[in-house]
């Protein structure tokens, strides 16, 4: 039988049910877990899924706004954005105005997508079991944890 010390014992910051990273972290994995299969009958993976959400409310963004929206970098978002666009979903193309930029714009097979996908958020509300306003109420206490964070 394990034994603790009574300095461990006396920390409560230290036991794992009084820790907010434990429950983000498991409600993160689960959640990514319970979009695979929607996802998956769309040939799509989660993190190609938030590209799409981005695009198909703006149209077209560069790789840095997207970068900036999604917290990622440009080392993660580019192979993602490659494979996408082998699936004809999307284009890359230089901003003729500044090289260095990359405008990523839907392509027809990846707008087609969108209709496809608008059961997706209606079916992960149903398994949350949460109300709309829950669910405000907790992005909105979320979103000012993220930009504290970031």
């Amino acid at each position: 039988m394990a034994s603790s010390s009574p300095q461990s014992a006396q920390n409560s910051l230290l036991k794992l049910e009084n820790q907010l990273c434990f429950p983000f972290y498991a409600v993160s994995r689960l959640l990514t877990k319970a979009y695979q299969p929607l996802l998956h009958a769309l040939d799509l993976t989660y993190p190609q899924y938030l590209v799409f959400l981005l695009l198909w409310e703006h149209g077209q963004l560069t790789v840095k706004e997207l970068g900036e929206r999604l917290l990622l970098d440009s080392g993660t978002l580019t192979p993602l954005l490659k494979r996408m666009e082998q699936k004809h979903w999307l284009s890359r193309r230089r901003d003729p105005r500044d090289e260095r930029s990359v405008i990523i714009e839907l392509l027809p097979a990846g707008r087609a997508l969108e209709a496809q996908a608008g059961q997706i958020p209606v079916q992960m509300l149903d398994k949350m079991q949460m109300t709309p306003a829950e669910i405000a109420a907790l992005r909105l206490t979320l979103n000012h944890l993220l930009t504290q964070l970031a």
